[in-house]
């Protein structure tokens, strides 16, 4: 009749879009403005000018057959050596548009590449927190996922853990920096550690064990010491999956790439594969303005002060009200601390002062929510006065 896996998944929202729905309904009932929805990772920051701009001048310029046509299945070849140009630039890494592969967004980056690597048999390693998503993703192909905790005062990997779980059936290990739930970066000494551990094992178990770098988030930093080291220049067998959606402030195009290092393992073989799982999931020409768009408008970032002062304003303002929050340098959420044990009782507290936090449970995190600052700054400056309340509930 139809597949039970697909039906449970379909008839049942993730816990992000119940509240982006239950935020909906409550607007209808109270006004919008009386609803502090922060659940969802929407930009509330405008797109960059550029990005309107060269809209406009691709269709005015471009012949509407040509703009609207199919491209390449992997991407229109000149979008991807312009994207490939640019990430040697301001990288280093002699990549070439022959390893990029053009995505509807990072959902697909993911799925194609996992599609790409997964044989029988393989496993995959996610650390926690995590986006939700990954084991959908992961179980999707059949592989075998496991997650790994992080040490929760820094939410980095437990490489101890990491060594222990590593086996001959590991085929990938999946990192997101930064990272959504909780801001934090992977700096350099955590890279050069989890390349050098991955190396040995790899080494030892005779395959390669391929870095699947999630980087939605690469350009939203805000402190000018925060380093986001590029992983291809610490790992050769890296493939990035990245989506313009955060950083050109656009997830409703669903533009992005895949970029399989030009020194990984087999790596005309992991792209050839990557073009056939794209096949098989339908997921061949992405969109063909959006394409054009982000290779003309690519590095650039919508105005990240204003996210910067959303951060410092929320982090401070918690914080002050006695809260423990975990300082994010990078993305546009927030981890908190729930003040007590069960984070699905706290956050349903929340909602008596019309305030919408993410359990963290589904990231893997049980006893943190998630918090995201996305939102005009003046929401938060209004919830602020809301979150005293319930901190003094606490009795924080």
């Amino acid at each position: 009749m139809y597949n039970e896996n697909a039906y449970r998944l379909g008839s049942k929202r993730s816990t992000i879009r119940e509240i982006f729905e239950y935020a909906k309904k409550r607007s209808e009932e109270i006004s919008a403005e009386n609803v502090f929805d922060f659940s969802i990772g929407n930009p509330s920051v405008p797109a960059p000018e550029e990005v309107n701009a060269s809209i406009q001048r691709i269709v005015q310029e471009m012949p509407s057959v040509e703009l609207h046509g199919y491209t390449s299945a992997q991407g229109d070849k000149a979008v991807r050596d312009k994207i490939a140009q640019n990430y040697q630039r301001r990288f280093g890494i002699p990549l070439t548009g022959d390893h990029l592969y053009m995505t509807c967004g990072a959902a697909a980056s993911l799925t194609i590449t996992l599609r790409a690597l997964a044989c029988e048999g393989d496993e995959f390693i996610i650390f926690a927190p995590y986006f939700p998503e990954y084991r959908v993703f992961i179980n999707g192909t059949g592989a075998k996922c496991t997650v790994l905790q992080a040490d929760e005062r820094t939410m980095l990997p437990d490489f101890e853990g990491l060594e222990s779980a590593l086996n001959p059936h590991v085929k990938g290990v999946l990192i997101n920096s930064p990272n959504n739930p909780s801001g934090v970066v992977y700096g350099e000494e955590t890279m050069q550690k989890l390349a050098n551990l991955l190396r040995k094992k790899s080494a030892e178990f005779g395959a390669p064990i391929y870095l699947i770098a999630d980087e939605p988030y690469r350009e939203l930093i805000y402190d000018k010491e925060t380093v986001v080291p590029c992983p291809m220049a610490y790992y050769d067998d890296t493939i990035v999956c990245y989506s313009y959606s955060k950083s050109l402030s656009m997830p409703g195009e669903r533009v992005g790439y895949i970029a399989v290092s030009p020194k990984a393992t087999d790596g005309k073989a992991v792209y050839a594969a990557v073009c056939g799982a794209g096949r098989e999931l339908g997921f061949v020409c992405a969109p063909a303005l959006f394409q054009r768009v982000a290779a003309e408008c690519d590095g650039l970032t919508a105005d990240l002060s204003i996210y910067k002062r959303n951060r410092d304003l929320l982090y401070n303002g918690l914080t002050a009200c006695g809260f423990t929050c975990l300082y994010p340098d990078g993305a546009f959420y927030l981890f908190l601390k729930a003040a007590e044990e069960d984070a699905a009782a706290f956050c349903e507290r929340a909602k008596k002062y019309e305030l919408l936090l993410v359990n963290g449970t589904d990231f893997g995190a049980p006893g943190w929510v998630r918090i995201a600052y996305c939102v005009q700054t003046e929401r938060i400056e209004r919830a602020l006065p809301l979150f005293k309340k319930l901190a003094e509930e606490y009795g924080l």
